[in-house]
């Protein structure tokens, strides 16, 4: 899709659009966790049951995602974006306004279908307001929507579920994603689909070379959570704290991930490839230090800090990879690392669940560390792929649009 030809200042309004919806859907996707219990009384289910509205949004996303992107694929991206926002703000009202919580479940997963179709246009969208030098920072700015939902998003709807109801988080959702939704209205532009039809873009999408970037993306994924969805327990018996000092490293991880997804974005635009590579080192390091010094809390502070900004801050390096291997398939394939991460999540949850309840607090650490280990020389061999040539020619012809227009008075720009 080419460049469009944008005033700086809109273009920043632009992305931050962009950034407020992700940072919505974000925000909803996780805040099941912090009033789990409230759901749990309120409707009267069993935790498990509630716990299952947090799959049921995470399976949305993974599958629902790219079908929706799929279907969707020859429509102008701005009325895309502009149907998902009042779809999702519907899908959250459902909650809202009824009490079954088998209306609840479906809604989550709408929900989640509808966050993976904003998340992957969101980085069509992005990627062609910019000049090609800065697409990874472009796509960071969508990313850093999620990882901000996760660091401020997540405990501020839960203290308002604390203090008005866990209803009162879903409305809160619902008010800010109506405040995306109006900014979308005025400032994305309109951007008709310019690639070919799904079936035509499926043979790049899915080519080796995408499924082998995919992969890795699966791989660094499962490692991290398959010790962060146990770090409390780490936290507690290996470190030995608890209470509001556990929060406050919670929050430090959070914050961690922020900044990693903001800075890796200019890392993409140097070298995607080679910022896997380290990156992938560093989840792994981190996971070493968290297990050999995850008894002196100042250190295991650090290590959970370092593991947040090396696994975030690759976030914009896996998407650009998958996005450009895929070549004439890029907008298919911008739906396809949101389902890998959350099919890695899921994976690494559940070998990290099983080794914690086999042996101790410390198993599901090294779990995490084995699989990153194993991600390792994904990285490094993934870094030898290329592009396919058509995808060569392509953005030879974007730069040198981007060139002739640079005289323009008003030129592309980030």
């Amino acid at each position: 899709m080419a460049t469009q030809t944008m005033s700086p200042g809109r273009t920043n309004l632009a992305l931050a659009t962009l950034f407020l919806g992700t940072f919505g859907l974000g925000t909803a996707e996780l805040l099941v966790v912090g009033v789990l219990n409230l759901i749990a009384a309120d409707l009267q289910v069993s935790i498990p049951a509630a716990g299952a509205l947090v799959t049921a949004n995470a399976l949305g996303l993974a599958i629902g995602g790219p079908i929706l992107t799929t279907l969707t694929i020859k429509i102008n991206k701005r009325t895309v974006l502009i149907g998902t926002l009042v779809l999702f703000i519907l899908a959250n009202l459902v909650p809202v306004l009824t009490a079954d919580y088998g209306m609840f479940v479906a809604a989550r997963t709408v929900a989640g279908a509808l966050q993976g179709l904003f998340i992957a246009v969101g980085f069509v969208v992005a990627t062609s307001i910019v000049p090609p030098e800065r697409m990874g920072r472009a796509i960071s700015v969508v990313i850093s929507g999620v990882a901000v939902s996760t660091a401020l998003g997540v405990p501020l709807g839960t203290l308002i579920g604390q203090v008005l109801g866990w209803r009162g988080s879903f409305t809160a959702v619902v008010v800010f994603a109506v405040i995306a939704l109006i900014a979308a209205l005025g400032l994305i532009p309109s951007m008709p689909s310019t690639g070919g039809g799904a079936a035509g873009q499926a043979k790049y999408a899915f080519a080796p070379r995408v499924l082998a970037a995919l992969g890795l993306n699966f791989l660094v994924f499962a490692a991290m959570f398959a010790a962060l969805t146990y770090l409390v327990p780490f936290l507690q018996r290996v470190t030995g704290i608890s209470g509001g000092l556990i929060s406050l490293f919670l929050l430090a991880y959070g914050v961690a991930t922020a900044v990693g997804s903001f800075g890796g974005g200019r890392f993409a635009d140097t070298n995607a490839a080679r910022t896997l590579i380290v990156a992938t080192v560093g989840v792994a390091v981190s996971l070493l230090a968290l297990y050999l010094l995850g008894t002196i809390v100042f250190l295991a502070a650090l290590a959970l800090m370092a593991l947040g900004l090396f696994g975030m801050g690759m976030a914009a390096s896996l998407q650009y990879r998958v996005v450009s291997l895929a070549g004439p398939g890029g907008q298919l394939a911008s739906a396809l690392p949101a389902s890998a991460i959350n099919v890695g999540i899921a994976f690494g949850s559940a070998v990290g669940g099983a080794a914690i309840g086999t042996f101790t607090a410390s198993s599901a650490v090294i779990t995490g560390l084995i699989i990153a280990v194993i991600a390792i020389p994904v990285a490094w061999a993934t870094s030898f792929l290329k592009p396919p040539v058509v995808q060569n020619a392509a953005l030879v012809e974007r730069v040198t649009a981007t060139v002739a227009s640079a005289s323009s008075p008003r030129p592309a720009a980030g």
